[in-house]
Protein backbone atom coordinates (compact mmCIF):
# COMPACT_ATOMS: atom_id res chain seq x y z
CA UNK A 1 0.00 0.00 0.00
CA UNK A 2 1.30 3.45 -0.87
CA UNK A 3 0.33 6.98 0.05
CA UNK A 4 -1.64 7.58 -3.14
CA UNK A 5 -3.82 4.48 -2.95
CA UNK A 6 -7.41 5.51 -2.24
CA UNK A 7 -10.14 3.29 -0.91
CA UNK A 8 -8.13 0.80 1.12
CA UNK A 9 -9.67 -0.93 4.12
CA UNK A 10 -7.70 -3.27 6.34
CA UNK A 11 -6.79 -4.42 9.84
CA UNK A 12 -4.13 -2.23 11.41
CA UNK A 13 -2.02 -2.31 14.57
CA UNK A 14 -2.81 0.88 16.47
CA UNK A 15 -0.73 3.09 18.73
CA UNK A 16 -3.04 5.55 20.56
CA UNK A 17 -1.11 8.62 21.73
CA UNK A 18 -1.59 11.74 23.81
CA UNK A 19 -0.54 13.78 20.78
CA UNK A 20 -1.83 14.00 17.20
CA UNK A 21 0.20 12.33 14.47
CA UNK A 22 -0.14 14.07 11.10
CA UNK A 23 0.58 13.12 7.47
CA UNK A 24 3.98 14.27 6.25
CA UNK A 25 5.32 14.69 9.79
CA UNK A 26 7.92 12.57 11.60
CA UNK A 27 6.81 10.68 14.70
CA UNK A 28 9.65 9.67 17.08
CA UNK A 29 8.69 7.10 19.71
CA UNK A 30 10.37 5.50 22.70
CA UNK A 31 8.53 2.18 23.04
CA UNK A 32 8.83 0.38 26.37
CA UNK A 33 5.43 -1.16 27.20
CA UNK A 34 5.39 -4.88 26.26
CA UNK A 35 2.29 -4.70 24.07
CA UNK A 36 3.73 -1.86 21.99
CA UNK A 37 7.09 -3.59 21.73
CA UNK A 38 5.12 -6.50 20.28
CA UNK A 39 3.40 -4.05 17.91
CA UNK A 40 6.76 -2.77 16.65
CA UNK A 41 8.13 -6.27 16.09
CA UNK A 42 4.96 -7.28 14.24
CA UNK A 43 5.16 -4.19 12.00
CA UNK A 44 8.82 -4.84 11.20
CA UNK A 45 8.05 -8.36 10.02
CA UNK A 46 5.13 -7.11 7.90
CA UNK A 47 4.78 -3.82 5.95
CA UNK A 48 5.99 -1.42 8.70
CA UNK A 49 2.57 0.25 8.85
CA UNK A 50 0.47 1.09 11.90
CA UNK A 51 -2.14 3.68 12.78
CA UNK A 52 -2.24 6.32 15.48
CA UNK A 53 -5.19 8.16 17.02
CA UNK A 54 -5.48 10.70 19.82
CA UNK A 55 -6.36 9.44 23.30
CA UNK A 56 -9.35 11.37 24.68
CA UNK A 57 -8.97 10.07 28.21
CA UNK A 58 -6.62 7.73 29.97
CA UNK A 59 -2.99 6.92 29.38
CA UNK A 60 -0.78 5.47 26.68
CA UNK A 61 0.41 2.97 29.30
CA UNK A 62 -1.68 0.15 30.72
CA UNK A 63 -4.79 0.30 28.53
CA UNK A 64 -8.29 1.46 29.44
CA UNK A 65 -7.94 4.62 27.36
CA UNK A 66 -10.71 6.28 25.34
CA UNK A 67 -9.73 6.89 21.75
CA UNK A 68 -10.75 9.06 18.83
CA UNK A 69 -11.83 7.32 15.64
CA UNK A 70 -9.81 9.44 13.20
CA UNK A 71 -6.05 9.33 12.88
CA UNK A 72 -3.04 8.86 10.66
CA UNK A 73 -1.40 5.94 8.92
CA UNK A 74 2.27 5.72 9.96
CA UNK A 75 5.20 3.96 8.29
CA UNK A 76 8.25 3.01 10.38
CA UNK A 77 11.36 4.39 8.68
CA UNK A 78 13.92 3.81 11.45
CA UNK A 79 14.00 1.36 14.34
CA UNK A 80 16.50 0.16 16.91
CA UNK A 81 16.06 -2.31 19.75
CA UNK A 82 17.92 -1.04 22.82
CA UNK A 83 19.79 -3.27 25.29
CA UNK A 84 17.03 -2.96 27.92
CA UNK A 85 14.36 -4.18 25.47
CA UNK A 86 12.94 -0.77 24.56
CA UNK A 87 12.58 0.27 20.95
CA UNK A 88 13.61 3.62 19.51
CA UNK A 89 11.38 4.14 16.50
CA UNK A 90 10.88 6.92 13.98
CA UNK A 91 7.76 6.83 11.85
CA UNK A 92 6.36 9.24 9.29
CA UNK A 93 2.71 10.06 8.68
CA UNK A 94 1.45 8.82 5.30
CA UNK A 95 -2.26 9.73 5.10
CA UNK A 96 -5.45 10.09 7.12
CA UNK A 97 -7.54 7.17 8.29
CA UNK A 98 -10.89 6.48 9.89
CA UNK A 99 -11.46 3.68 12.38
CA UNK A 100 -14.33 1.50 11.21
CA UNK A 101 -14.25 -0.92 14.14
CA UNK A 102 -12.03 -1.41 17.16
CA UNK A 103 -10.89 -5.01 17.67
CA UNK A 104 -9.81 -6.63 20.97
CA UNK A 105 -6.49 -5.30 22.30
CA UNK A 106 -4.80 -8.67 21.86
CA UNK A 107 -1.83 -8.61 21.89
CA UNK A 108 -1.94 -4.85 21.21
CA UNK A 109 -4.60 -2.33 20.08
CA UNK A 110 -5.99 -3.20 16.65
CA UNK A 111 -8.77 -1.95 14.43
CA UNK A 112 -10.33 -2.15 11.02
CA UNK A 113 -9.44 1.16 9.37
CA UNK A 114 -10.08 2.76 6.01
CA UNK A 115 -8.43 5.54 4.02
CA UNK A 116 -9.79 9.04 4.47
CA UNK A 117 -8.78 10.91 1.32
CA UNK A 118 -8.18 14.65 1.65
CA UNK A 119 -10.09 17.15 -0.47
CA UNK A 120 -8.60 18.67 -3.59
CA UNK A 121 -6.48 21.86 -3.55
CA UNK A 122 -7.60 24.94 -5.47
CA UNK A 123 -5.88 27.80 -7.27
CA UNK A 124 -5.75 29.59 -3.89
CA UNK A 125 -3.96 26.83 -2.00
CA UNK A 126 -0.37 27.85 -2.78
CA UNK A 127 -1.04 31.42 -1.61
CA UNK A 128 -2.67 30.12 1.57
CA UNK A 129 0.34 27.88 2.25
CA UNK A 130 2.67 30.91 1.99
CA UNK A 131 0.48 33.13 4.16
CA UNK A 132 0.11 30.45 6.81
CA UNK A 133 3.85 29.80 6.92
CA UNK A 134 4.62 33.53 7.27
CA UNK A 135 2.00 33.96 9.99
CA UNK A 136 3.24 30.86 11.86
CA UNK A 137 6.86 32.00 11.85
CA UNK A 138 5.81 35.50 12.96
CA UNK A 139 3.82 34.12 15.88
CA UNK A 140 6.66 31.82 16.92
CA UNK A 141 8.96 34.86 17.16
CA UNK A 142 6.33 36.66 19.25
CA UNK A 143 6.21 33.62 21.54
CA UNK A 144 9.96 33.78 22.13
CA UNK A 145 11.45 31.36 19.63
CA UNK A 146 15.03 32.41 18.89
CA UNK A 147 15.23 34.12 15.51
CA UNK A 148 18.40 32.17 14.73
CA UNK A 149 16.30 29.00 14.78
CA UNK A 150 14.12 30.53 12.06
CA UNK A 151 16.97 31.74 9.84
CA UNK A 152 15.76 29.55 7.02
CA UNK A 153 12.18 28.84 6.08
CA UNK A 154 11.03 25.28 6.73
CA UNK A 155 10.92 23.17 3.59
CA UNK A 156 7.35 22.01 3.04
CA UNK A 157 6.21 19.11 0.90
CA UNK A 158 5.27 20.09 -2.67
CA UNK A 159 1.95 18.31 -2.19
CA UNK A 160 -0.30 21.09 -0.79
CA UNK A 161 -2.33 18.61 1.24
CA UNK A 162 0.77 17.30 3.01
CA UNK A 163 2.10 20.86 3.36
CA UNK A 164 -1.10 21.90 5.14
CA UNK A 165 -0.65 19.07 7.66
CA UNK A 166 3.02 20.02 8.15
CA UNK A 167 1.94 23.58 8.92
CA UNK A 168 -0.54 22.23 11.47
CA UNK A 169 2.37 20.45 13.14
CA UNK A 170 4.58 23.56 13.01
CA UNK A 171 1.93 25.99 14.27
CA UNK A 172 1.89 26.68 18.04
CA UNK A 173 -1.53 25.13 18.65
CA UNK A 174 -2.74 22.49 21.08
CA UNK A 175 -3.62 18.84 20.39
CA UNK A 176 -7.35 19.47 20.00
CA UNK A 177 -6.68 22.16 17.40
CA UNK A 178 -4.30 19.78 15.62
CA UNK A 179 -7.03 17.16 15.69
CA UNK A 180 -9.46 19.68 14.18
CA UNK A 181 -6.90 20.42 11.47
CA UNK A 182 -6.59 16.68 10.79
CA UNK A 183 -10.38 16.37 10.53
CA UNK A 184 -10.81 19.38 8.22
CA UNK A 185 -12.12 18.40 4.79
CA UNK A 186 -9.55 19.94 2.45
CA UNK A 187 -6.24 21.88 2.39
CA UNK A 188 -7.83 25.33 1.89
CA UNK A 189 -10.20 24.93 4.82
CA UNK A 190 -7.36 23.59 6.97
CA UNK A 191 -5.09 26.50 6.14
CA UNK A 192 -7.84 29.04 6.81
CA UNK A 193 -8.47 27.38 10.17
CA UNK A 194 -4.77 27.65 11.02
CA UNK A 195 -4.67 31.30 9.92
CA UNK A 196 -7.68 32.10 12.10
CA UNK A 197 -6.06 30.40 15.10
CA UNK A 198 -2.80 32.28 14.56
CA UNK A 199 -4.61 35.61 14.17
CA UNK A 200 -6.52 34.97 17.41
CA UNK A 201 -3.32 34.21 19.31
CA UNK A 202 -1.61 37.26 17.79
CA UNK A 203 -4.51 39.51 18.84
CA UNK A 204 -4.25 38.16 22.41
CA UNK A 205 -0.52 38.93 22.46
CA UNK A 206 -1.24 42.44 21.15
CA UNK A 207 -3.75 42.97 23.95
CA UNK A 208 -1.27 41.73 26.57
CA UNK A 209 1.42 44.05 25.19
CA UNK A 210 -1.02 46.97 25.35
CA UNK A 211 -1.89 46.19 28.98
CA UNK A 212 1.81 46.02 29.80
CA UNK A 213 2.44 49.35 28.11
CA UNK A 214 4.44 47.85 25.28
CA UNK A 215 2.05 48.77 22.51
CA UNK A 216 1.85 51.99 20.57
CA UNK A 217 0.38 54.98 22.40
CA UNK A 218 -2.49 56.64 20.50
CA UNK A 219 -1.93 60.29 19.61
Amino acid sequence: MTSNVAGWKRELPMFPLGSVALPGVALPLQVFEPRYRALVMTCLTDDRLFGSVLIDRGSEVGGGDQRRDVGTLIRIIQSEELPDGRWAVVGVGIERLRVVEWLPDDPFPRCIAEAWVDGEPTNQTAELVGRTLDATLGLMVRLGVDRSELSSRPELDPDPSIASFQLAALSPIGPLDRLQALETDDPDSRLRFLLASIEEQTAMLDAIDLLNGEGETPL
